[in-house]
């Protein structure tokens, strides 16, 4: 049984409770929150103790592992500290994306995790669906072949808060997915537009990426656009096949190139995700998996740093005008 917390008591980490709640496996021990009416209230809808001080909890609570669901500017400034702290006691961590805005806190964290021998992983949920799943068989069954291009595409609504609140925000999720079937980003050219009636943001991109294979992707971005309609496309050719994933998880098209029959698969023969929100439980419930059997966790905080470094390169890109190296570890 895994003894699990949640930092961060918003939204995501209610999404993040319900997980260790329903999960046969894990078992919700404690919630943390900086304001602890909001934490004591979270805590008792759930029934288990309340903290305001991630030191506290660490210090009373016999924890295996914890998910640190803060945010803060740009979605990831207020990661480092709780996620620091939770390493040097020895948790295994979970922390929502992106794994910091700063590149040098995101840097930290990895390398601590690394130092201690803690596993901490990142939720890039999308690389979680079904759809994404089969896609990933049929390439390692050499159905795919050779990756030659992935398009990428991840668009909604978003707000006008700082200029690289979008890419560093929503785009973790788009560029794990690419690198999870193309492999290691080598270089980007990133061209950003400022939208009409924004001040700050530059909420719409075009980012062209070579992978270190040698093929080559392409993502398109936007905050710009409706959540009433699908919010992702991925496509990823291989020189056997093509396929193409509807929406992160409604359906999943797979047309090998010598033939005219594709495999189609819908969302109902995956099992009916009802939503973008079932994402949740098909990752956190993977974390419980790997932590109780010790392995590397897959979308790792090496995952998740990855990312990042592909994020501060598109941004440095931008601001120069040319292309950019991705900074390796």
């Amino acid at each position: 049984m895994l003894k699990t917390a949640v930092i961060g008591t918003g939204n995501i980490g209610r999404l993040h409770a319900n997980c260790y709640r329903d999960n046969a496996n894990a078992q919700l021990m404690a919630v943390c929150d900086l304001d602890q009416a909001k934490a004591q209230t979270f805590a008792d809808e759930f029934g288990v103790r309340a903290y305001s001080s991630v030191e506290a909890m660490l210090g009373s609570e016999e924890l295996d592992a914890v998910s640190v669901a803060t945010g803060g500017v740009e979605n990831g400034s207020h990661h480092y500290e709780p996620v620091m702290q939770a390493l040097e006691a020895g948790k295994a961590v979970l922390c929502e994306k992106p794994i910091s805005n700063n590149i040098e806190e995101a840097r930290q964290m990895v390398a601590r995790a690394k130092e201690k021998d803690v596993q901490f992983g990142i939720n890039l949920n999308h690389r979680f669906t079904p759809a994404a799943a089969r896609l990933k068989q049929f390439q390692q069954e050499g159905e795919l072949g050779e990756v030659l291009f992935i398009n990428m595409a991840l668009w909604f609504s978003g707000g006008d808060p700082l200029p690289y609140h979008h890419i560093r925000a929503l785009h973790p999720h788009s560029i794990d997915v690419m690198r999870f079937f193309g492999g290691e980003i080598e270089r980007v050219h990133c061209f950003m537009l400022r939208a009409a009636g924004r001040t700050q943001s530059w909420s719409t991109l075009s980012l062209n990426v070579q992978f270190a294979s040698g093929a080559v992707g392409h993502l398109t971005g936007s905050h710009d656009m409706s959540w009433n309609h699908p919010i992702e496309r991925c496509e990823v050719a291989g020189s056997k096949a093509r396929a193409i994933i509807e929406n992160v998880y409604q359906k999943l098209d797979f047309m090998p190139r010598d033939s005219r029959e594709k495999t189609v698969v819908e969302n109902g023969i995956f099992g009916g995700m009802n939503g973008f929100n079932d994402t949740f439980p098909m990752r956190i419930n993977r974390f419980v998996e790997q932590v109780l059997a010790g392995e590397e966790l897959e979308a790792s905080g090496v995952d998740g740093l990855a990312a990042q470094e592909v994020i501060e390169a598109a941004i440095r890109s931008h601001e120069s005008g040319t292309v950019q190296d991705v900074v390796k570890h």
